[in-house]
C-alpha cells in the first residue's frame, strides 16, 4: 500500500498542527468580529481542532496522556459536530433548510469539514511514527 501521504503528514507534523490551530484562531477571530453568529457548537469544534492541533505540535504527543486527552477531546468534538451536522440532515429532509446568502455562514457544511478535521487530528496523533530518513528514501 501506497502511504506517501501519510508519511507527509508525520514528517510535516509542525506544518499539520500548525495549520489546525490557524484554523482554530481563524475561525475564532471570525466569531469574536462578530461576522458569524454565536453558536455554541461551532465554538466548541473550533476549540477542539485547535487543541488537538496544539497537542499534536507538542513532542509527546504519543505519550499515552496525550493520546488519552486527544480522544477524550475528539470524542467530545465529534459528537458536538456529528450533532449539528445531523440538525442540517434533520432540516434538509423537512424541507426547512436554508443556504442563507453566504453558505458558510451556515452550519451544516463546516459541520461535516470538523467532523473530518477532528478524526484526522486524533487518527494521526494515535499512529504517529517517527519516519527515518531511510524510509523514506525505500518509499520514493
Amino acid at each position: 500500500m501506497d502511504d506517501r501521504l501519510l508519511n507527509w503528514l508525520y514528517a510535516n507534523r509542525m506544518i499539520v498542527g500548525g495549520v489546525a490551530v490557524l484554523i482554530s484562531v481563524f475561525t475564532w477571530s471570525v466569531d469574536l468580529m462578530d461576522l458569524v453568529y454565536v453558536c455554541p457548537f461551532c465554538r466548541t469544534q473550533r476549540t477542539v481542532i485547535g487543541l488537538l492541533g496544539i497537542l499534536y505540535l507538542l513532542p509527546t504527543a504519543t505519550h499515552w496522556i496525550s493520546r488519552w486527552v486527544a480522544t477524550v477531546l475528539a470524542g467530545f468534538g465529534f459528537a458536538v459536530a456529528a450533532r449539528q451536522h445531523f440538525g442540517g440532515w434533520a432540516n434538509i429532509m423537512s424541507g426547512k433548510f436554508e443556504w442563507g446568502e453566504q453558505w458558510w455562514v451556515n452550519s451544516w457544511m463546516p459541520s461535516g469539514f470538523a467532523m473530518f478535521i477532528i478524526t484526522g487530528l486524533v487518527l494521526l496523533i494515535w499512529t504517529h511514527k517517527t519516519i527515518e530518513p531511510a524510509e523514506e528514501e525505500a518509499s520514493d
